[in-house]
């Protein structure tokens, strides 16, 4: 099926000497859309977080891009992440910067110059309908502003993998429905997309817009739409 972007082989993952993740066995390959859902505690962000490699697993073999994560030093693990966004469930911003610098911060982690890279910024701003909210700070901005900012952030180096944690966790439907369209756009332009969530609504709604498997977390299992993987 040609190169995968993540690919957990009997992967488990023990933590406080209890196993969350048990034998994981997953492939994502570019372009596809995928949700991970489950019941609340079953390990959704512990997923995500072994598909960026903020967590290593206790068994079994991650790669990402085809590199085995556990083989790479801290200075080549940091240039892979670059090309994975991950939307945080929390969203937390820098207070006293204003929104666009909270948006921009990646680019100055990554060495590039936020003045050259301006006109990207304020495109990406606009996608995400906060053009007019450049020099808002954090604490003026409403859930779903929180939301779309942290999608802008997490899309601001262009990686070809996009990580969201319930990003419509704190949203009403409208802004929900608002923040999967622009997840589905993100899609078709080539990106890989695993979104966690226990809104079974937001993945009936998308079924119509996209192709997009269901991973399920059961009994620290994962499971394709109501079948062993």
């Amino acid at each position: 099926m040609g190169a995968r972007v993540i690919e957990l082989e009997n992967v488990s993952y023990t933590y406080g000497g209890g196993e969350l993740l048990s034998d994981v066995s997953v492939q994502l390959q570019p372009g596809s859309f995928h949700f991970l859902t489950g019941p609340s505690g079953a390990g959704k962000t512990t997923l995500l977080k072994l598909c960026y490699g903020a967590l290593l697993p206790t068994s079994g073999r991650l790669s990402v891009f085809d590199q085995d994560i556990s083989s790479l030093d801290r200075d080549q693990l940091a240039v892979l992440r670059r090309r994975v966004g991950v939307v945080h469930q929390d969203c937390q911003f820098l207070d006293h910067m204003t929104l666009a610098e909270n948006v921009a911060l990646p680019l100055m982690v990554s060495g590039r110059s936020e003045s050259s890279e301006q006109d990207n910024l304020t495109e990406l701003l606009s996608w995400v309908g906060l053009g007019a909210r450049l020099e808002a700070h954090p604490p003026e901005l409403s859930g779903g502003e929180r939301q779309r900012a942290a999608l802008a952030r997490a899309v601001i180096l262009s990686p070809d993998v996009v990580l969201a944690d319930e990003p419509t966790g704190n949203v009403d439907w409208e802004m929900s429905q608002r923040l999967l369209r622009l997840l589905i756009e993100l899609n078709r332009m080539g990106k890989t997309v695993l979104i966690a969530t226990h809104d079974m609504s937001l993945i009936r709604a998308a079924k119509s817009q996209v192709q997009a498997r269901v991973l399920r977390i059961s009994q620290r299992k994962l499971h394709l739409a109501g079948a062993d993987l």
